[in-house]
């Protein structure tokens, strides 16, 4: 696949980059500093000086043509409300529209647990945060594009495991970058993730066989109960949980 990930100098764009061209992909990564792209292009992605903030939707559009997936994974840092709002809602927005005029055929957004499901206080500082990345994934989820969100609990610097807890339950946790950044490898060349949100955590499920589970939920397949079960806490996988998780 021909892939162009905005935010590529992102903590976890960085380790995705070399799991996508380890995996046969071409990949573009879009940055906003010349200064960034020696760092970028030695984990084999090509930079691309594109600043997304300032771009509108047709200058995107013609950045992502004849390009196979868009992945989002860029975001303001915080701090300032107003720049909050320009990255994580505007551009993102800007940027979902312009895949679907560019007939990108999948998109998938980084985003977080709690979007679109946190009740943030209007004076707690991650409020803007909080309400611009559910107006972003809800204007991608209403799209009409091929997409999947990309939802992890809090993000650490912990070595990843390939393993995750997933599934609606899971609103909170710690979650590697490691493990968010090889989630969306997982995910971006599968098409049969349309119209998935992955809400997820660090946890003791392999991440194929997680998202093999969530393709089967969201279409109805019947459950095999000798092979799969939801316990107390969550899906599990029996054979590979010798009990279901807890933390």
């Amino acid at each position: 696949m021909k892939i162009c990930i905005i935010g590529g100098h992102g903590k976890v764009a960085l380790l995705l980059h070399p799991l996508l061209v380890e995996g046969g992909h071409e990949v573009s990564a879009l940055i906003r500093n010349q200064d960034h792209a020696e760092e970028v292009d030695e984990t084999g992605a090509q930079s691309v000086v594109a600043d997304v903030e300032t771009m509108d939707t047709e200058a995107l559009a013609a950045q992502f043509a004849g390009f196979d997936a868009v992945i989002w994974s860029a975001g303001a840092g915080g701090g300032n409300p107003d720049r909050t709002y320009a990255v994580d809602r505007d551009a993102a927005i800007r940027a979902i529209d312009a895949a679907k005029q560019a007939e990108v055929p999948r998109f998938v957004m980084v985003s977080y647990v709690g979007s679109g499901r946190d009740e943030v206080p209007e004076d707690n500082p991650f409020h803007h945060y909080a309400t611009a990345k559910a107006a972003a994934d809800e204007h991608l989820r209403a799209s009409g594009l091929n997409w999947t969100v990309v939802a992890p609990g809090q993000l650490t610097e912990d070595v990843p495991s390939g393993k995750i807890e997933y599934g609606d339950h899971v609103t909170e946790g710690r979650t590697s970058r490691g493990n968010v950044a090889q989630v969306v490898a997982a995910a971006v060349g599968r098409a049969d993730l349309n119209g998935i949100s992955i809400w997820f955590r660090d946890g003791v499920h392999p991440i194929w066989l997680a998202l093999d589970s969530l393709v089967r939920r969201e279409s109805g397949q019947t459950f095999n109960v000798l092979s799969e079960g939801v316990g107390p806490d969550g899906p599990f996988i029996q054979g590979v949980d010798a009990d279901p998780p807890r933390d």
